[in-house]
């Protein structure tokens, strides 16, 4: 028999008034608010992060030009290839996620195509498997990006002290949000949904429907790397950057 589970908010349900919904929110106990309200299952042994999206959420904002920029891959094919950007305003120590793909059974001319307008000098951290040969062409999967135009970094994603370790990275980022030093445009819903069913079972990452959070993770761990937008020519005749 076929099963679908359909996640919905109470700011989906209608036919509650905006008071309506504050008000049945405010007589949940505050560890049931979230859950209850966006309809997020209780998962395994617990949520990887357990914060609530009002904290780490920002209504997208035009990025300024000297904050640092790097994007993040995690390759894939039967589940979906990802790719995320991040930017992150090094005065105040904040990273963001500013845009986000996941797209599966594509080849990287595809993915290229649909990553190369983030920015022709975006440089872009990725993970070990990204060693491995093709079994058709023999040619190494990371090096099928660089020729398609991608600025992949020179190396595999590592920790700054060291090897690439996931729950590490997934301790960066939870400190990240705990800290007020991570946050994510609001409007990316593929992001939000993987968020919201990340979890652990027996006390493990479950490895499923995790792709933009490996690529976010991913990204984090190489962002000693990240670098502002290069300046362009001026124009002849006004003041705007042109490619």
């Amino acid at each position: 028999m076929a099963r679908h589970i359909t996640q919905m908010s109470i700011d989906e349900a209608d036919h509650y008034t905006q008071e309506e919904r504050a008000r049945i929110v405010a007589s949940y106990l505050p560890h049931e608010r979230e859950a209850r309200a966006k309809g997020i299952p209780q998962l395994g042994s617990g949520r990887v992060f357990p914060i609530e999206e009002a904290a780490i959420s920002v209504d997208p904002f035009d990025i300024p030009p000297h904050w640092a920029e790097i994007g993040g891959l995690d390759f894939g094919w039967d589940h979906p290839f990802a790719a995320v950007k991040l930017a992150w305003d090094r005065d105040a120590d904040v990273v963001h996620v500013t845009q986000v793909y996941r797209v599966r059974n594509e080849t990287a001319i595809v993915h290229a195509a649909a990553l190369r307008p983030w920015g022709a000098d975006l440089s872009w951290s990725w993970p070990h498997d990204g060693l491995q040969h093709d079994k058709g062409s023999g040619e190494q999967l990371a090096e099928q990006y660089r020729k398609q135009g991608l600025r992949l970094l020179p190396d595999k994603a590592t920790h700054e002290a060291g090897g690439f370790g996931l729950e590490a990275g997934v301790m960066e980022l939870l400190e990240r949000m705990q800290t007020g030093r991570f946050k994510v445009f609001s409007h990316l819903g593929d992001w939000w949904q993987e968020f919201r069913l990340y979890h652990r079972k027996d006390g493990l990452i479950v490895k499923e429907r995790d792709d933009l959070m490996s690529a976010t993770r991913i990204a984090l761990m190489m962002l000693r790397f990240a670098s502002p937008r290069k300046p362009r020519e001026w124009g002849a005749s006004d003041t705007r950057w042109v490619v």
